[in-house]
């Protein structure tokens, strides 16, 4: 069964440190345009991950996302105490120079100065950590296949979806092709008529083997059996390649546009209102067919 290039997948796991949410997107794409939006993916394993997108999507425009949600105790924020040491060495040695050997007269006066140390600049930062390493890259691996799953499940239902509605338009198409033949002869008939009416205006007097000479030529260049026969050809092609092809997005395209060519052929030839009408009609389908085909794998 075919799949749409349209879907989406999440994911989530429990980490030591928090929640990882994968999220992976596409749409429709002649190629394999993948597009990671997060800085939370080591460098080292961005081409494993493209890798293995390429491989399970094949084609469309792929963002991936991943979030993270830290637990309580890891956005806590940490005490440089390098840097409120440093700051507490040079306030004393300040202290020394002005005379004040003994600064403190009790730990009030020590907690106060170090309460103040803490406003300092950078002197209280946020937590530094490496989210996704070699420890948990397993289970992040883990989850990012399981949002694969997700991703891959709804492009198939969505695919059933647009098996349905694709095969529907060509299998209307080909009930086009009966409704054509019926206006036929009526159309051959009205050929010869109208020829024959113009010379009776013209009152000219036609060699009778010469006119019915040059009215089989002339029928013949409206004749569309041939297009007929290569249009039910590329239908059935087209409904083979949709069943077999386990990607068959692109070549389906292809048949679209033979199957185009043949319609515009026969709405050409036509010479007859009611058949114009049901070559609009063709179209009408054909260009449907069209935009759903850019969406299928």
């Amino acid at each position: 069964m075919i799949q749409s290039m349209t879907g989406y997948g999440k994911a989530e796991t429990i980490l030591e440190s928090g929640k990882l949410t994968i999220e992976i997107k596409s749409l429709n794409g002649k190629n394999a345009d993948i597009s990671i939006k997060s800085a939370l993916l080591p460098k080292d394993k961005e081409l494993t991950v493209r890798q293995i997108l390429a491989q399970r999507l094949q084609r469309g425009n792929i963002d991936l996302f991943l979030t993270f949600e830290a637990n309580a105790a890891e956005t806590a924020k940490e005490i440089n105490a390098d840097l409120v040491m440093s700051y507490y060495r040079q306030i004393m040695e300040i202290n020394t120079r002005i005379g004040q050997e003994f600064p403190f007269t009790d730990n009030a006066d020590a907690a106060h100065l170090l309460g103040q140390i803490i406003r300092f600049p950078d002197v209280i930062e946020q937590k530094k950590q490496d989210i996704i390493n070699e420890g948990n890259w397993d289970q992040v691996l883990s989850c990012f296949n399981e949002a694969l799953d997700r991703i891959c499940e709804y492009r198939a239902a969505e695919g059933k979806s647009l098996y349905a509605d694709v095969t529907a338009k060509v299998k209307k198409i080909l009930d086009f092709i009966p409704q054509i033949e019926t206006y036929e002869k009526e159309r051959v008939a009205a050929v010869r008529e109208r020829l024959t009416a113009r010379l009776a205006e013209l009152n000219a007097v036609a060699d009778q083997n010469r006119l019915e000479q040059e009215m089989i030529y002339y029928i013949e260049k409206l004749d569309i059996n041939e297009e007929k026969v290569r249009l039910r050809q590329h239908c059935k092609y087209f409904m083979e390649t949709i069943d077999n092809d386990p990607y068959p997005g692109k070549k389906l395209g292809f048949i679209a546009q033979e199957m185009g060519r043949e319609i515009n052929t026969t709405g050409s030839k036509a010479n007859h209102s009611e058949i114009q009408k049901i070559v609009v009609r063709m179209k009408d389908e054909l260009e449907k067919i069209k935009e759903q085909s850019l969406n299928i794998l």
